[in-house]
């Protein structure tokens, strides 16, 4: 049951990341820095680099924040290897690890997060941000209310 566990959450956070570098390529390759594109209800599209962590928390933090998001990580990975086969885990540690790799290329790679989707009166925010909030809550709702032992995805 464990090994199902550790795939389903491989080739979610392999898919996170494969989306979130995909769409953040095409945004650098089509959005000047600071450019502002209208979407819907005043959501605009813009292209900004966020150097520091969660709304730029530690902006100048450089070594600081790639390393709390590598502790992050490994704790995370961690804590899922003690407890793989709480009901649903997996998609909360494959939602995670996929944004936070997603977001680490980006700061390893180009000293910076690739930031596009630019909602009113919040600050911007990518594929991966959006992946580790729904992982966040998932993780939250299976400490709470998941199951030991429950069915975990099939094999395919």
């Amino acid at each position: 049951m464990a090994g199902r566990g550790w795939r389903a959450a491989l080739v979610l956070a392999t898919t996170v990341v494969a989306l979130d570098q995909a769409v953040k390529a095409v945004v650098r390759d089509s959005i000047q820095p600071g450019e502002r594109i209208d979407l819907v209800f005043g959501i605009e599209l813009v292209r900004v680099s966020n150097e520091g962590i969660a709304f730029g928390l530690l902006g100048d933090g450089g070594t600081l924040v790639l390393a709390i998001t590598i502790v992050a990580l490994a704790a995370m990975l961690v804590w899922f290897a003690l407890s793989p086969t709480t009901g649903g885990v997996w998609i909360a540690i494959g939602l995670l690890a996929g944004g936070a790799l997603g977001n680490l290329i980006d700061r390893l790679r180009l000293d910076g997060v690739t930031d596009f989707i630019d909602p009113p009166l919040w600050p911007a925010f990518n594929i991966a941000d959006i992946a580790i909030t729904f992982g966040a809550v998932a993780l939250v709702l299976t400490v709470f209310w998941g199951e030991a032992d429950t069915p975990e995805p099939k094999a395919g």
